[in-house]
């Protein structure tokens, strides 16, 4: 199915079987466009690049009709798979090796979730860079520092009572396996939320808030307060199903409105461009950070599977709770090299969706397909 806009053909977000980790029994049909409005920062801006750095410049021998604007077309595409999509949607792209990026709701503040274990890894390598930790430096966790959902190191701790682990692999577990207690055992090593808030401050990352850690967080988003017992079994989930559904609907009504784990997709696209340009890290940790972010296992059907053969993703993802069909967050953020090695940074962040998840994922593929069919021209 093709829907046209100002007569250039458009990818429909038709889905079909077979897209999230096996079979779609049914194909979901995207509802109609939301009602015409106009571009919310839909052109293209120009973006300082400041000193030289590594792969500052353009890729090639000759300066390129894509480094200083972007390709004819690109805008108007990002702007029409915005408009066409149920649910509060931010989008954001940016030129790495260039000057120009373009977005929709670009400084409106979205959920981050696990996105923003990108910035805890950030604020322990600056430690390490400046000689405050080592990558080698043993970290133990115990039973008391289990945290909620999806965290693949509690079987460990629990079958031996505790284990100890470098601060090197508890970042490679937290992007890669998106970990939470790996994520927030690296945050109380680095010195606990301030430390994150004061890295971003430093570095002058912008609209880019960090949350509390994954227990407080998750427990205010279901609108209870947090428990050490609610780290075992599926405690968390049975006393947030116990709840008075007014009480969750306005708990996470309060998050929606006002995300304390907020970023802006412009922010998070400026700031994955100054750390493949290599302005926030040392060479020796922007390279390592870079090398496990392409080694992440979540999202493969979110932003990766819309490039196309040839092209490399580094990415980190971040995933809500839900409540009634609709997750408060569903994010993918990444930098997407061409063959040419031309990089792009690429951020799709979904606030509020109720669309099934291969919708979600459809967009997402559509976004950074877009990216690619634009590139070079």
């Amino acid at each position: 199915m093709t829907f046209h806009f100002s007569g250039r053909p458009l990818l429909g977000l038709t889905i079909g079987a077979a897209l999230l980790a096996g079979c779609v029994s049914s194909a979901a049909i995207v509802p109609p466009p939301r009602q015409a409005q106009a571009p919310q920062g839909s052109g293209a801006v120009t973006v300082p690049i400041g000193q030289p750095v590594r792969n500052a410049a353009p890729p090639r021998g000759t300066l390129d009709p894509g480094f200083r604007r972007p390709a004819p077309g690109l805008s108007d595409r990002i702007y029409a798979l915005w408009r066409a999509y149920p649910g509060r949607v931010g989008i954001a792209v940016q030129r790495i090796d260039g000057e120009w990026a373009i977005a929709q709701r670009g400084p409106d503040l979205f959920p981050q979730q696990s996105v923003s274990k990108l910035w805890v890894a950030m604020t322990v390598l600056d430690a390490v860079d400046n000689g405050r930790l080592s990558l080698d430096q043993r970290v133990r966790i115990g039973p008391e520092d289990l945290v909620v959902f999806h965290q693949p190191l509690a079987a460990r701790v629990r079958a031996e009572g505790s284990v100890t682990m470098s601060v090197r692999d508890l970042i490679e577990t937290a992007i890669t396996h998106s970990d939470n207690l790996a994520n927030d055992s690296l945050l109380r090593t680095v010195g606990g939320p301030e430390a994150v808030r004061a890295f971003l401050r430093k570095k002058d990352l912008g609209s880019i808030r960090f949350g509390p850690g994954e227990r407080l967080l998750q427990a205010g988003t279901a609108g209870l307060t947090w428990q050490q017992s609610y780290s075992i079994g599926r405690n968390f989930q049975t006393a947030r199903a116990a709840l008075p559904p007014a009480t969750r609907r306005a708990a996470m009504d309060s998050y929606l409105a006002n995300p304390v784990d907020g970023a802006s997709p412009s922010a998070i696209a400026s700031g994955l461009t100054r750390l493949a340009r290599g302005t926030l890290l040392s060479p020796e940790s922007t390279d390592y950070l870079l090398g496990v972010m392409s080694r992440t296992k979540s999202g493969p059907k979110r932003l990766k599977a819309g490039l196309p053969a040839g092209w490399q993703f580094v990415h980190k993802t971040g995933t809500g709770q839900d409540l009634n069909g609709m997750t408060a967050g569903y994010n993918d953020i990444g930098i997407a090299t061409a063959p040419d090695g031309t990089r792009y940074a690429i951020v799709v962040m979904m606030g509020s969706t109720a669309s099934p998840i291969p919708a979600r994922m459809q967009l997402m593929q559509a976004v950074s397909g877009a990216v690619a069919e634009f590139h070079g021209r």
